[in-house]
């Protein structure tokens, strides 16, 4: 029996709203944070509490999906004027401002009290603090500094030692490591992309590489430093006694992935290597938390 009309226009209108509502929670940067608080989660446990990796990974996607929402909302005036935002569902019309506010403050209240009640009240903590700082702090400074980048390593750097903190339910060494981790990864990872993006994100007022001169020697030479800087961060598990040789190596092998195009990226200021230094830092922390994982001493 074939559908009826009615039936396919629905089919058709659900799966639009489908794909403006993972366009409005930023899914596949929402699954990266989720993937990292997740692998927090295994290298604290002693024992894997499938129910409690559930909470963590709904609450932490309901509080990141909102924080992007949000961000969203603030800056749907100035997503109109950027080429690789104009496709957004609030500059296209597919959302109503409306519904993403109430979508949002719906999935951040469900996030949150997910993770304070069925997890503990630290968890809780660290998501509602990552969700203010990214919010209320790091979206509007876009516009005033590129200190913002700073700011906005924060909460980004707390899906991991959420994880770690949502099995244990107590900060320690170990966590702040994860946190140092993933923190100091954020500059190369972001000023790569902000060097790729930097005439698009002009047209909005932000200036987010670390130089007011742009894509210029000294912007290459703090995408090199700060990657110099997460590789020495990212060997401390070594150095600490919390992993081995074998995760030592990996992540050796995983900074050279992002070293050398930082290089070439500083000999040559060109777009090309800015992009081979953003895909080099998508593989990196999943190499660096896999690694930690397997080789817990």
């Amino acid at each position: 029996m074939q559908a009826s009309s009615k039936e396919i226009a629905k089919t058709s209108t659900l799966g639009l709203k489908l794909k403006a509502y993972a366009a409005f929670f930023k899914l596949r940067l929402a699954s990266l944070v989720v993937f990292s608080a997740i692998m927090g989660y295994f290298i604290a446990a002693e024992g894997i509490y499938w129910l409690d990796l559930f909470y963590l990974s709904i609450g932490g996607f309901l509080v990141t999906g909102a924080s992007n929402g949000f961000n969203q909302i603030i800056e749907k005036d100035l997503d109109k004027l950027m080429t690789r935002t104009q496709d957004r569902p609030l500059v296209t019309g597919k959302m109503t401002v409306n519904e993403a506010y109430v979508v949002a403050s719906v999935s951040a209240f469900v996030g949150i009290a997910m993770l304070w009640i069925a997890l503990n009240p630290l968890s809780g903590i660290l998501g509602a603090l990552a969700l203010f700082l990214y919010v209320a702090i790091y979206t509007p400074l876009k516009q005033i500094t590129s200190w913002a980048v700073f700011v906005g390593a924060f909460p980004g750097a707390i899906p991991p030692m959420l994880g770690w903190v949502a099995y244990t339910g107590e900060f320690g060494l170990e966590p702040g490591l994860l946190f140092a981790l993933q923190f100091m990864w954020q500059f190369p990872h972001f000023w790569a992309i902000a060097w790729k993006v930097n005439d698009d994100y002009n047209k909005a007022g932000f200036h987010l590489l670390p130089s007011k001169g742009g894509k210029d020697l000294t912007s290459a030479f703090m995408i090199l430093l700060y990657c110099l800087f997460m590789i020495m961060v990212s060997v401390l598990p070594t150095f600490f006694g919390f992993t081995g040789n074998i995760a030592l190596g990996l992540t050796v092998f995983a900074g050279f992935l992002m070293l050398w195009p930082s290089i070439k990226l500083f000999q040559k200021k060109s777009d090309k290597d800015a992009t081979k230094v953003m895909f080099a830092s998508f593989i990196y922390v999943p190499i660096v938390l896999i690694a930690w994982l397997i080789d817990k001493v």
